[in-house]
């Protein structure tokens, strides 16, 4: 979850915050000054960027899958509606780590199987080769399963903030003659956003932890960089406490980050 604003009671001086701070900065100072943990530091850093790559792209395809859902479930048409109400209720239900495995071991070459049917004319043909299991890193099998189990919440976040628009307004517009698209672009979306933006934003963060979790496909994250270097050197209290350190400068970060801009479109709709 985010942290308290900084700025949520006035008066109430974030001192938290500042404590924060103070940790971070000696740890910094830490870092800087003593080769251990420099060494450890700089070997966990390496796999920020793979930790980066998997939360963004996983949480745009989540968001976007999410979005579909979530316009399904709003349908008028029950069967799509049944369709997406079963999809979040299956993935809402399987905990992310087992999702992890499944599809690694089992979507995946379900996957490959798949398109190699699709494919199978252009294949005879030896327009392409046949697609193999290990062709799909296990990167891409690890965001496809932060996608799949995410995209389920997130789903749910649309369909709230969408449901939060008057139905006045919708009704108005319809009057007004918008096609479908123009009412969700023009009227439902703008005020839904504020709506949806919080949570999305909490799921985000989320991801970014969960993202740890792709360590155990043995995916070079920041957890799995630590877990590699603490099982040879021994040195676990150094290496974790790095571990935790990297992660907190990114969720609270993020979360600081967020609730600004929550803030803004807060204060825009008030001046508007």
């Amino acid at each position: 979850m985010m942290p308290a604003s900084p700025q949520t009671t006035k008066g109430d001086y974030p001192w938290w915050l500042v404590a924060l701070a103070l940790i971070a900065v000696a740890l910094a100072v830490v870092i800087a000054t003593n080769g251990i943990y420099r060494q450890v530091f700089g070997i966990v850093a390496a796999g920020l960027w793979v930790t980066i790559f998997v939360t963004l792209v996983g949480f745009t395809l989540a968001t976007a899958l999410g979005l579909g859902i979530a316009l399904m479930a709003l349908s008028e048409h029950n069967v799509l509606r049944q369709i997406a109400r079963f999809y979040t209720e299956i993935i809402r239900g399987i905990p992310i780590l087992v999702l992890l495995f499944y599809i690694a071991f089992v979507g995946a070459p379900g996957l490959v199987w798949l398109i190699n049917a699709i494919c199978s004319p252009l294949i005879s043909a030896g327009v392409m080769e046949p697609m193999l299991v290990r062709d799909l890193s296990l990167v891409w099998r690890a965001i496809l399963a932060l996608m799949i189990g995410y995209s389920a919440f997130i789903a749910e976040v649309f369909r709230a903030g969408i449901l939060s628009v008057d139905k006045g307004q919708i009704e108005a517009a319809k009057a007004l003659g918008l096609s479908p698209y123009q009412r969700f672009r023009l009227v439902v979306f703008p005020q839904a956003i504020r709506v949806i933006l919080p949570p999305l934003g909490n799921d985000f963060v989320a991801m970014v932890k969960d993202s740890s979790l792709v360590s155990v496909l043995g995916v070079a994250d920041i957890t799995q960089m630590g877990k590699v270097y603490a099982s040879g050197s021994f040195r676990f209290f150094e290496t974790y406490s790095i571990v935790a350190y990297v992660y907190l400068i990114l969720t609270i970060g993020l979360s600081l980050g967020l609730r600004r801009l929550e803030q803004r479109l807060r204060r825009g709709h008030r001046d508007s």
